[in-house]
Protein backbone atom coordinates (compact mmCIF):
# COMPACT_ATOMS: atom_id res chain seq x y z
CA UNK A 1 0.00 0.00 0.00
CA UNK A 2 1.30 3.37 -1.18
CA UNK A 3 1.42 6.58 1.42
CA UNK A 4 -0.83 5.44 4.19
CA UNK A 5 -2.12 8.16 5.98
CA UNK A 6 -2.50 5.87 9.54
CA UNK A 7 1.60 5.12 11.15
CA UNK A 8 2.36 2.82 13.73
CA UNK A 9 5.43 4.19 15.23
CA UNK A 10 8.23 2.87 17.61
CA UNK A 11 8.74 5.49 20.21
CA UNK A 12 12.04 3.76 21.80
CA UNK A 13 12.69 3.52 25.70
CA UNK A 14 12.02 6.93 26.19
CA UNK A 15 14.86 8.86 25.20
CA UNK A 16 13.91 11.67 22.24
CA UNK A 17 17.36 11.39 20.31
CA UNK A 18 16.72 7.26 20.17
CA UNK A 19 13.49 7.58 17.68
CA UNK A 20 14.75 6.68 14.15
CA UNK A 21 14.95 9.58 11.68
CA UNK A 22 11.59 7.92 9.96
CA UNK A 23 9.43 8.10 13.24
CA UNK A 24 10.80 11.77 14.10
CA UNK A 25 9.42 12.86 10.40
CA UNK A 26 6.43 11.03 10.73
CA UNK A 27 5.40 12.95 14.03
CA UNK A 28 6.46 16.06 12.72
CA UNK A 29 3.84 15.54 10.09
CA UNK A 30 0.90 14.58 11.79
CA UNK A 31 -2.46 15.82 12.27
CA UNK A 32 -3.23 13.15 15.19
CA UNK A 33 -0.92 11.42 17.51
CA UNK A 34 -1.97 8.77 19.92
CA UNK A 35 0.57 7.86 22.18
CA UNK A 36 0.36 5.78 25.56
CA UNK A 37 0.75 8.35 28.15
CA UNK A 38 2.17 6.10 31.13
CA UNK A 39 5.07 4.76 28.55
CA UNK A 40 5.95 7.71 26.43
CA UNK A 41 7.89 10.98 28.19
CA UNK A 42 6.68 14.40 26.96
CA UNK A 43 10.04 15.07 25.06
CA UNK A 44 8.67 12.33 22.60
CA UNK A 45 5.51 13.98 22.55
CA UNK A 46 6.37 17.21 21.85
CA UNK A 47 7.75 16.55 18.80
CA UNK A 48 4.67 16.54 17.22
CA UNK A 49 3.95 19.61 14.65
CA UNK A 50 2.59 22.77 16.46
CA UNK A 51 -1.33 21.94 16.10
CA UNK A 52 -1.47 18.56 15.71
CA UNK A 53 -3.76 16.88 18.30
CA UNK A 54 -2.44 14.77 20.98
CA UNK A 55 -4.31 11.92 22.71
CA UNK A 56 -3.28 9.79 25.30
CA UNK A 57 -4.86 6.31 24.66
CA UNK A 58 -4.14 4.81 28.07
CA UNK A 59 -7.88 5.56 29.11
CA UNK A 60 -9.16 4.36 25.80
CA UNK A 61 -10.13 0.65 25.02
CA UNK A 62 -8.31 -0.57 21.59
CA UNK A 63 -11.88 -0.33 20.20
CA UNK A 64 -12.17 3.32 21.03
CA UNK A 65 -8.57 3.79 20.04
CA UNK A 66 -9.58 3.03 17.07
CA UNK A 67 -12.57 5.08 16.46
CA UNK A 68 -10.10 7.82 16.91
CA UNK A 69 -7.86 7.04 14.30
CA UNK A 70 -10.79 5.93 11.75
CA UNK A 71 -12.54 9.06 12.53
CA UNK A 72 -9.00 11.10 11.74
CA UNK A 73 -8.48 8.66 8.77
CA UNK A 74 -11.76 9.63 7.37
CA UNK A 75 -11.45 13.43 7.67
CA UNK A 76 -7.81 13.18 5.36
CA UNK A 77 -5.97 13.39 8.51
CA UNK A 78 -2.42 11.82 9.01
CA UNK A 79 -2.24 9.49 12.22
CA UNK A 80 0.37 8.64 14.08
CA UNK A 81 -0.19 5.89 16.66
CA UNK A 82 3.26 5.81 19.22
CA UNK A 83 4.00 2.79 20.84
CA UNK A 84 6.62 2.46 23.58
CA UNK A 85 9.39 0.92 22.60
CA UNK A 86 9.33 -1.32 18.97
CA UNK A 87 5.88 -1.74 18.07
CA UNK A 88 6.10 -5.50 17.30
CA UNK A 89 7.24 -6.27 20.62
CA UNK A 90 4.76 -6.70 22.92
CA UNK A 91 2.08 -3.98 21.54
CA UNK A 92 -1.64 -4.57 20.62
CA UNK A 93 -0.12 -3.86 16.80
CA UNK A 94 -2.24 -6.98 15.47
CA UNK A 95 -5.23 -6.35 17.17
CA UNK A 96 -5.14 -2.76 15.82
CA UNK A 97 -4.11 -3.98 12.14
CA UNK A 98 -6.81 -6.48 11.65
CA UNK A 99 -9.60 -3.52 12.94
CA UNK A 100 -7.76 -0.70 10.06
CA UNK A 101 -7.46 -3.90 7.58
CA UNK A 102 -11.11 -4.66 8.04
CA UNK A 103 -12.43 -1.31 7.33
CA UNK A 104 -9.87 -0.98 3.89
CA UNK A 105 -7.50 1.73 6.08
CA UNK A 106 -4.08 1.35 4.82
CA UNK A 107 -1.48 1.73 7.28
CA UNK A 108 2.25 0.97 7.98
CA UNK A 109 4.75 0.11 10.74
CA UNK A 110 8.12 2.11 12.07
CA UNK A 111 9.97 0.17 14.15
CA UNK A 112 11.44 1.92 17.64
CA UNK A 113 14.93 1.10 19.93
CA UNK A 114 13.63 -1.99 22.21
CA UNK A 115 14.46 -1.45 25.82
CA UNK A 116 17.06 -5.05 25.58
CA UNK A 117 18.55 -2.70 22.86
CA UNK A 118 18.62 0.44 24.68
CA UNK A 119 19.96 -1.33 27.94
CA UNK A 120 22.85 -3.05 26.54
CA UNK A 121 24.39 0.51 25.19
CA UNK A 122 23.66 2.40 28.12
CA UNK A 123 25.16 0.04 30.29
CA UNK A 124 28.06 -0.99 27.19
CA UNK A 125 27.91 -4.38 27.31
CA UNK A 126 27.44 -7.17 24.49
CA UNK A 127 24.43 -9.46 25.57
CA UNK A 128 26.26 -12.01 23.15
CA UNK A 129 29.97 -12.85 24.06
CA UNK A 130 32.49 -15.28 22.12
CA UNK A 131 32.32 -18.74 23.04
CA UNK A 132 30.40 -18.74 25.58
CA UNK A 133 26.67 -17.21 24.34
CA UNK A 134 25.31 -16.36 21.29
CA UNK A 135 21.64 -15.91 21.82
CA UNK A 136 19.32 -13.70 23.07
CA UNK A 137 15.90 -14.38 24.32
CA UNK A 138 13.04 -11.54 24.76
CA UNK A 139 10.67 -12.70 26.48
CA UNK A 140 8.32 -12.12 30.12
CA UNK A 141 7.18 -14.17 33.25
CA UNK A 142 3.00 -15.70 33.38
CA UNK A 143 0.84 -12.77 34.34
CA UNK A 144 -2.50 -12.14 33.37
CA UNK A 145 -1.71 -13.56 30.18
CA UNK A 146 -0.46 -16.98 30.38
CA UNK A 147 2.38 -18.17 28.75
CA UNK A 148 2.71 -20.88 25.86
CA UNK A 149 4.11 -24.32 26.60
CA UNK A 150 7.58 -24.94 26.69
CA UNK A 151 8.09 -20.93 27.36
CA UNK A 152 8.16 -20.14 31.02
CA UNK A 153 11.21 -18.84 32.44
CA UNK A 154 12.78 -21.25 33.57
CA UNK A 155 12.03 -23.78 30.41
CA UNK A 156 13.52 -20.99 28.67
CA UNK A 157 16.56 -20.09 31.30
CA UNK A 158 17.95 -24.00 30.67
CA UNK A 159 19.59 -23.01 27.49
CA UNK A 160 21.96 -20.40 29.22
CA UNK A 161 21.33 -17.77 26.84
CA UNK A 162 20.97 -14.14 27.71
CA UNK A 163 17.54 -13.42 28.42
CA UNK A 164 16.02 -9.70 28.25
CA UNK A 165 12.66 -10.23 31.07
CA UNK A 166 9.81 -7.70 29.91
CA UNK A 167 6.94 -6.65 32.03
CA UNK A 168 8.28 -8.96 35.54
CA UNK A 169 9.02 -5.52 37.24
CA UNK A 170 6.19 -6.34 40.09
CA UNK A 171 7.25 -9.60 40.51
CA UNK A 172 11.16 -9.96 40.97
CA UNK A 173 11.19 -12.70 43.56
CA UNK A 174 8.95 -14.83 41.20
CA UNK A 175 11.42 -13.95 38.33
CA UNK A 176 14.30 -14.89 40.13
CA UNK A 177 13.36 -18.35 41.02
CA UNK A 178 12.28 -19.52 38.18
CA UNK A 179 15.56 -18.37 36.11
CA UNK A 180 17.61 -20.32 39.56
CA UNK A 181 15.29 -23.27 38.65
CA UNK A 182 16.23 -23.28 34.91
CA UNK A 183 20.03 -23.92 35.54
CA UNK A 184 20.98 -19.96 35.61
CA UNK A 185 24.03 -20.43 38.30
CA UNK A 186 23.41 -18.35 41.33
CA UNK A 187 26.28 -15.34 40.37
CA UNK A 188 24.95 -14.75 36.95
CA UNK A 189 25.15 -11.34 36.37
CA UNK A 190 22.03 -9.66 36.07
CA UNK A 191 21.45 -5.53 35.13
CA UNK A 192 18.38 -3.99 36.60
CA UNK A 193 17.36 -1.09 34.53
CA UNK A 194 14.55 1.08 34.99
CA UNK A 195 12.82 3.48 32.56
CA UNK A 196 16.24 3.15 30.50
CA UNK A 197 16.07 6.33 28.19
CA UNK A 198 14.19 8.30 30.96
CA UNK A 199 15.52 11.15 33.32
CA UNK A 200 15.16 9.14 36.00
CA UNK A 201 16.79 6.39 34.38
CA UNK A 202 18.41 3.53 36.56
CA UNK A 203 21.35 0.92 35.90
CA UNK A 204 22.48 -1.80 38.48
CA UNK A 205 24.17 -5.08 37.89
CA UNK A 206 24.11 -7.31 40.29
CA UNK A 207 23.84 -11.07 41.09
CA UNK A 208 20.80 -13.56 40.06
CA UNK A 209 20.64 -14.49 43.12
CA UNK A 210 20.03 -10.86 44.55
CA UNK A 211 18.86 -8.70 41.85
CA UNK A 212 15.24 -9.16 42.97
CA UNK A 213 16.02 -7.44 46.60
CA UNK A 214 17.42 -4.14 44.98
CA UNK A 215 14.72 -3.93 42.72
CA UNK A 216 11.87 -4.21 45.88
CA UNK A 217 14.32 -2.28 48.10
CA UNK A 218 14.24 1.06 45.47
CA UNK A 219 10.55 0.07 44.49
CA UNK A 220 11.58 -0.43 40.95
CA UNK A 221 8.22 -2.15 40.03
CA UNK A 222 7.34 -0.37 37.07
CA UNK A 223 8.95 0.26 33.32
CA UNK A 224 12.21 -2.38 34.85
CA UNK A 225 13.65 -4.56 32.65
CA UNK A 226 15.54 -7.64 33.91
CA UNK A 227 18.50 -8.58 31.99
CA UNK A 228 20.22 -11.78 32.24
CA UNK A 229 23.88 -11.80 31.11
CA UNK A 230 25.88 -15.03 31.46
CA UNK A 231 29.41 -14.17 30.56
CA UNK A 232 29.60 -10.79 31.57
CA UNK A 233 33.72 -9.70 32.42
CA UNK A 234 34.68 -13.51 30.80
CA UNK A 235 38.01 -12.64 28.65
CA UNK A 236 36.83 -13.87 25.58
CA UNK A 237 37.92 -12.48 21.30
CA UNK A 238 35.57 -12.81 18.47
CA UNK A 239 37.11 -14.96 15.61
CA UNK A 240 36.06 -12.81 13.10
CA UNK A 241 39.14 -10.38 13.87
CA UNK A 242 41.54 -13.00 14.87
CA UNK A 243 44.92 -12.17 12.81
CA UNK A 244 44.77 -16.14 11.86
CA UNK A 245 41.17 -15.86 10.58
CA UNK A 246 40.99 -15.90 6.80
CA UNK A 247 38.65 -14.25 4.60
CA UNK A 248 37.78 -13.15 1.17
CA UNK A 249 39.14 -9.37 2.53
CA UNK A 250 41.84 -10.37 4.46
CA UNK A 251 44.45 -13.05 4.44
CA UNK A 252 45.50 -14.62 7.76
CA UNK A 253 48.71 -13.79 9.26
CA UNK A 254 51.24 -16.60 11.27
CA UNK A 255 53.46 -13.44 12.68
CA UNK A 256 51.00 -12.65 15.34
CA UNK A 257 50.07 -14.34 18.51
Amino acid sequence: MLNPRVHFVGAGPGDPELLTVRAARLLSQADVVLYPGSLTPAPVVNLAKPGAETIDTAPLTLEQTHAVIANAYAKGLDVVRLQAGDPCLYGTIAEQAALLEAEGIAYDVTPGVTAASAAAAALRVSATVPERNQTLILTRPAGRTPMPPGQSLSELASHGAAMAVYLGAQMPEAVRDELLAGGYPPDTPVAVVHKVGWPEEQLHMRRLDDFADLARERDLTVQTLFFVLPGQGEATRSRLYHPDFAHSRRPARKDVP
